[in-house]
């Protein structure tokens, strides 16, 4: 078995911590032990770039128990616990390609190391594998059953190669399953995004200005757990409608020109490039916080943070680096602009990653079986799926729902009955 791994001399410290988030996984466990009777993914060969987690490890073992030939390699660098995947390995002999830190060239050869076994569906956190495969491995495509796509920048960047008429096998937009962005994006993202502030500068949150740049799903959650903090929170948008909400939320917005020279603390969530950049450094408070929750490292633009740099940059304390500016200012950047949460604390609580997990591993499942019948491009996940996952995670919660009577389903369904 071929695999990348810091050492595997972590694998007892990385099977304890995948057991731990297993406890609080519950609708992935009774997904895996459907999937070891049933074997649904039997033949299939699944490459996977996803953050290297021990959540992520508990979705490994699920698909592995569904049939699957897993490979496994790192979507960020910086969120890759190492232990993790040394038991992987070791323990569940699932071949992994991933090292806390590698550089761009070591990411991208891993990346190339997961496709070589040649997979049927590939499994995404940022549509790079899918990118490599229209770019560089064509010969890849015919074996394709379709592919699957974890995070809000991944699915952006798969629309957009749907319009350009690139994309020539169906994906699964899992980003867009209520059961996901309604509570991995606000729930996970929010308490995350402060536990890694935290955890990185110990600042008090309480009293402090916070920014956040973007109130999509992420968004409104780091803004809901920041004002929770204590926290005088400000939005900036490029969308009226999410604006006006943000106001209706109660928070204040403005744009970013303005609200850089109030602020203590910045967030970016946006999904996109250069959010941040020098004509926002510059009329930045001295000791501004700097940091993003966004997939990739490119929504604040590091290179003008350097050229506006009397020196290269000092690492005053771990992941924190402190750019002194021509104009004396000290500006603080987190984990080198990329994914705070994960970089700076552990992601996502497991008890939400278990409802995105499982719309993976039931995705997963709906493309083998309807392997032919789905038109390339990105699909939705059905409703159905999207329905059970809530139902299940409910059950597990020990919560209930009603059901609706005969007569009420007949009322809904036809049109003669008026008031």
């Amino acid at each position: 078995m071929q695999y990348d791994v810091k050492d595997l001399a972590l694998a007892a410290a990385g099977k304890k911590r995948i057991e731990w988030a297993e406890r609080h996984m519950p609708v992935l466990r009774e997904i895996r032990k459907r999937f070891e009777k049933e074997k649904p993914l039997e033949g299939q060969r699944l490459s996977a770039c996803l953050h290297v987690t021990s959540e992520t490890a508990n979705l490994m073992r699920t698909l592995k128990a569904g049939g699957a030939d897993i490979m496994l390699c790192a979507s960020n660098p910086l969120s890759t616990q190492d232990e993790t995947a040394a038991s992987l390995v070791k323990d569940y002999e699932i071949p992994v390609f991933a090292v806390n830190g590698a550089d761009k060239d070591l990411y991208y050869k891993h990346l190339k190391s997961t496709l070589e076994q040649k997979p049927t569906i590939t499994m995404d956190d940022g549509a790079d594998l899918v990118s490599n495969v229209l770019i560089e491995r064509k010969e890849l495509i015919p074996n394709l059953i379709g592919s699957t796509e974890e995070t809000t920048t991944g699915v952006i960047r798969l629309r957009s190669m749907a319009k350009d008429g690139v994309l020539v096998f169906p994906v699964i937009a899992v980003n867009d399953a209520q059961t996901k962005h309604f509570f991995d994006n606000r729930y996970g993202t929010g308490q995350s995004t402060c536990d890694a502030i935290l955890r990185l500068t110990n600042m008090l949150l309480a009293g402090s200005t916070v920014v956040i740049i973007g109130y999509g799903w992420c968004g409104k959650g780091v803004a809901m757990r920041a004002r929770g903090m204590g926290a005088n929170v400000i939005i900036t948008e490029i969308d009226p409608v999410k604006a006006i909400e943000a106001v209706m939320d109660g928070f204040r917005t403005m744009p970013a020109a303005e609200a850089v020279s109030i602020g203590d603390i910045f967030i970016t969530v946006t999904g996109n490039k250069h959010v941040l950049r020098k004509e926002h450094f510059e009329k930045m408070k001295d000791n501004a916080i700097v940091c993003n929750s966004g997939h990739f490292n490119v929504e604040i633009n590091i290179g003008d943070l350097e050229s506006l740099s009397t020196k290269p940059p000092a690492e005053i304390k771990p992941l924190v680096k402190e750019y002194v500016l021509k104009n004396g200012n000290r500006i603080l950047l987190l984990a080198d602009g990329r994914l705070v949460n994960l970089a700076g604390a552990e992601g996502h609580p497991a008890v939400v990653m278990d409802m995105s997990f499982a719309n993976q591993a039931l995705s997963a499942e709906y493309l083998v079986k309807n392997q032919g019948k789905l038109k390339a491009g990105v699909h939705v996940i059905p409703d159905e799926i999207d329905r059970e996952i809530a139902f299940v995670k409910l059950r597990t919660m020990g919560f209930g729902i009603d059901k609706l009577t005969a007569e009420q389903v007949e009322y809904l369904n036809s049109w003669q009955e008026g008031t």
